[in-house]
């Protein structure tokens, strides 16, 4: 990697930084692309050299957290689908409660409202977290954890579902609603129910 793209993807780090910290702070709509750039010490032209409007900075700032969730669990050994996927929707909620309500709200907006993400979607977290389970769970099918007859993507979107259904409540409730106390009863509750068809056992 050269200077001149060193450089550039530190500029990008460090809109999405400073960006994720003004949103936390004063909530979505109070930041503008200005009060970014301003607080980056840079021109705002240069926040649309990387992204087209500050709606496209959301998917951004919280992908990697989630990305690497899955990837740690692939690696996790010696331990069962059914601690590997309590481990999972811990940490998921772990990381929606560290980034904060205000930015959560903003996920679940441009869930909600189609006009509040690209046309293509890809900038749709919902879908980003639901293909990130999907894939995880197809790594358990091809390490020969779960059967071939497992339906990963409804299995996927069903747990997905129960994890944005918590984290509207928070929202809806200004905060009152605590996720993460909600997430370890359902593990309790659910996963060995969900997994325990297409568990094979050794």
């Amino acid at each position: 990697m050269g200077k001149r793209q060193k450089s550039a993807l530190e500029t990008r780090e460090k809109l999405l930084e400073v960006g994720k910290k003004l949103i936390e702070e004063k909530g979505f709509d109070s930041v503008s692309v200005e009060d970014i750039t301003k607080a980056c010490g840079v021109a705002k032209g240069t926040f649309y050299t990387y992204f087209k409007r500050k709606e496209d900075v959301i998917p951004e700032m919280t992908r990697e957290p989630f990305h690497q969730l899955c990837e740690d669990i692939c690696q996790m050994k010696d331990i069962d689908i059914y601690k590997k996927m309590n481990i999972y929707m811990m940490r998921f909620m772990k990381c929606v409660e560290r980034d904060g309500i205000q930015m959560c709200r903003q996920w679940t907006c441009q869930v909600i409202d189609p006009k509040a993400v690209p046309q293509n979607r890809d900038g749709d977290k919902l879908a980003y977290d639901i293909s990130e389970l999907e894939n995880l769970l197809v790594s358990f099918v091809e390490s020969g954890e779960l059967s071939k007859s497992t339906p990963v993507e409804k299995l996927a979107r069903l747990l997905v579902s129960q994890l944005y259904g918590m984290m509207l409540c928070w929202c809806m409730s200004d905060g009152t609603f605590e996720p993460g106390e909600w997430v370890e009863p359902f593990c309790e509750l659910e996963i060995a129910g969900i997994f325990k068809p297409y568990i094979i056992t050794k």
